[in-house]
């Protein structure tokens, strides 16, 4: 095995009970032509899976991807790598930082005690522990013939016949991810990801988030899914989404607003006609274990960017947004007093930077804050003009026992 292989293991074990799952982020580092970094990716992940002490498969991937030129290549040596056990797996065309052709974030699931059905190039689940998870995909949608607001349109109503599929609806999602060509471009006067908003929005007015089967407090109030909404540099639209289904009276949900930021789905309409409909964060708590997918997160305060021009103070900023809102203080708020993290409890994060030539410097601010954790940087427009950096991730930490003193 080559030195350069094994160079960087960029994964995070997450033992939930009897369950073990992987957080992996890969980018090769060995160099060469495309396919060349795309087996040593793959090589690693399979030499991370065969490192446990139990039988591991990939369950959702992103490949990200230097150039659109490369995706037919990757889509061969995937399917050659996995067969029929191919995860969910999502091609984007969002550079990574280091200058590299590929990067892959995976997620994997150890099968002594779960049981992963790979149903279609769109569909995956996970059983185990009295709970079944939905990996389910809208497909790569391509711009031609079809406006902004008919192709977003079009891929929520694709995830949403392929969680059927899978027994599941759209009141049982807690993630999603939307990757958009052009994001900031003006069709008409109006930016492509307000048209997205628009869309989204008309499609969750028929879905009942006020009433998820999953226990969350809500107070009247639609519980929509964590969500990240990102550039890519092709007129595409690819999306995918995560649900979770379970009866077990210890699994409930909860969402997350941020204490520093305006919530989205109550943005003014300057920023949007119809404003973004998502949760800042979606927590899952399975009896003493907690889950927080954190949404896409930028330099916003109240509802304004901050920091323009600055990439480092906005990755400052955006460390320290997140930062509040997985706090134990913010999930009292919420009505959670003995759950929260920090920023310790990342498993991975994925950091979106608008000018590669900032690549270092937000790089410098992740490693300072975070340390050494699993993390792939790409080359990606964000939602709007003046943000130069996005962050999205997954903390996982544990229920506080009360104290017996109290």
């Amino acid at each position: 095995m080559p030195p350069c292989l094994m160079g960087v293991q960029h994964h995070t074990v997450i033992q939930v009970g009897e369950v073990k799952r992987l957080a992996i982020m890969v980018t090769p580092q060995c160099g060469g032509e495309f396919k060349d970094e795309a087996w040593e990716a793959l090589a690693t992940i399979r030499a991370i899976l065969r490192q446990q002490n139990e039988p591991m498969e990939v369950t959702m991937q992103t490949v990200f991807l230097r150039d659109r030129d490369d995706v037919p290549m990757a889509e061969l040596l995937f399917a050659a790598c996995y067969g029929d056990k191919m995860p969910l797996t999502l091609f984007v065309v969002q550079p990574p930082c280091e200058g590299r052709g590929i990067a892959i974030e995976a997620w994997a699931v150890g099968t002594r005690h779960a049981q992963v059905a790979y149903h279609s190039e769109h569909l995956v689940t996970v059983d185990y522990d009295g709970m079944r998870w939905i990996y389910a995909s809208g497909g790569s949608l391509h711009r031609e013939g079809r406006t902004a607001y008919e192709q977003s349109l079009e891929v929520f109503e694709s995830m949403q016949r392929a969680l059927a599929k899978g027994g599941a609806s759209f009141e049982d999602v807690v993630r999603v991810w939307l990757y958009q060509g052009s994001i900031t471009e003006e069709v008409h006067g109006v930016e492509r990801y307000r048209e997205l908003n628009r869309a989204r929005t008309d499609f969750f007015a028929n879905i009942p988030f006020d009433k998820r089967p999953l226990p969350s407090p809500h107070n009247g109030h639609a519980i929509y899914p964590a969500s990240t909404g990102i550039g890519t540099r092709c007129h595409g639209l690819i999306t995918a989404c995560m649900a979770l289904q379970s009866k077990r009276d210890d699994v409930s949900l909860l969402g997350l607003e941020n204490p520093l930021q305006i919530s989205a789905f109550d943005y003014p309409k300057e920023y949007s006609v119809k404003s973004p409909k998502f949760a800042r964060a979606m927590a899952v708590r399975v009896g003493n274990h907690l889950t927080t997918w954190v949404s896409g997160t930028a330099s916003i305060v109240n509802a304004e960017t901050v920091h323009k021009g600055d990439a480092m103070k906005q990755t400052e900023q955006t460390l320290t947004n997140i930062e509040k809102l997985i706090a134990p203080e913010n999930f009292a708020r919420h009505g959670w007093a003995d759950a929260g993290a920090t920023l310790a409890d990342l498993a991975k994060i994925h950091v979106y930077v608008k000018h590669p030539e900032d690549f270092d410097k937000v790089r410098q601010v992740c490693e300072r804050r975070l340390g050494r954790l699993p993390t792939i940087y790409a080359v990606a427009d964000v939602c709007r003009p003046d943000l130069l950096v996005e962050i999205e991730g997954v903390a996982f930490s544990s229920i506080r026992q009360p104290n017996p003193l109290t």
